[in-house]
This record gives C-alpha cells, structure tokens and sequence, in this order.
C-alpha cells in the first residue's frame, strides 16, 4: 500500500441532499493533511484529513469529541489555508484512533469557491504529477 494520498471524485447524488442537488466530490487525503480544532473552551486538539469536500469531511483523531460539539477547524491545502466554524458529528472507531465527520457551518461563498479550486488542483497535481515537477523547476530557474 503506498504512502501517498489518492484522489476520488464520487459521482453525483441526490441521496441525503434536499431539493435533489448533487452531491459535491469528496477528495481522499488519508491523513496527508493536519488539521487543529478548537474548541468552545479554547483547547486546541490536532487531527489529520482523510476525506474533504466543500460541505465537510472525515478526520481522524485520538480520541473523540462529542457529537454536535462545534468547533473551528484550521488546516492548509495547497497555497489556501481554511479557517472555518463546524459541526462535529458521531464518530467511528478505527484501528487507530477514531475517524470523526464534520460538517462545515455557513461557509461563505468566497471561502467555498476557494476551497472548491484547491481540491481540484490537489486531484489534478495527483493525477499529473509531471506537469507539478515542471512548475516547480519553472520556479526555481526564475529565481
């Protein structure tokens, strides 16, 4: 099993959507991406990103917090870093850790629209990783 993330873009549904809207994609990030929450109490715990979409994800954690709890969730994907109020939801046990859903409260547009762009870059640079090495050799001859 290799190490890096894998990407996968689900088809649409209208399954759980009121008024039969599409489902978003949900990308696959097998913890590649740190997250810190905080807490209504101004803790701070730290979790990693296995699934995202613009509506929420799934994170893994230590130990679990409870459902509903809202939480302000930080993390970095690509050059976007996302700083956003959500609700945590019931949680699953994993062989190591729990795996806990989360869904994204009033997300602003802006912030959605740049979220939305960011996963899709990360799918295409999963998907082309050649043309990602040449960015980042066009970078490093303009320097």
């Amino acid at each position: 099993m290799s190490e890096t993330p894998e990407s996968v873009a689900q088809g649409p549904s209208s399954v759980g959507f009121p008024g039969g809207q599409d489902r978003p994609f949900r990308v696959k990030l097998r913890g590649s991406v740190l997250t810190l929450m905080r807490l209504p109490n101004r803790r701070q715990i730290r979790g990693k990103l296995h699934q995202l979409s613009i509506t929420g994800g799934l994170m893994h954690l230590e130990k679990p917090l409870d459902e509903k709890l809202h939480v302000e969730v930080i993390f970095q994907l690509g050059e976007t870093t996302i700083r956003q109020k959500a609700e945590m939801m019931f949680p699953m046990w994993a062989t190591q850790g729990w795996l806990q859903p989360f869904r994204f409260i009033d997300l602003p547009e802006a912030t959605k629209t740049a979220l939305e762009a960011s996963l899709a870059q990360f799918v295409q640079r999963l998907q082309d990783p050649s043309s990602q090495a040449s960015s980042q050799a066009a970078a490093s001859a303009g320097r």
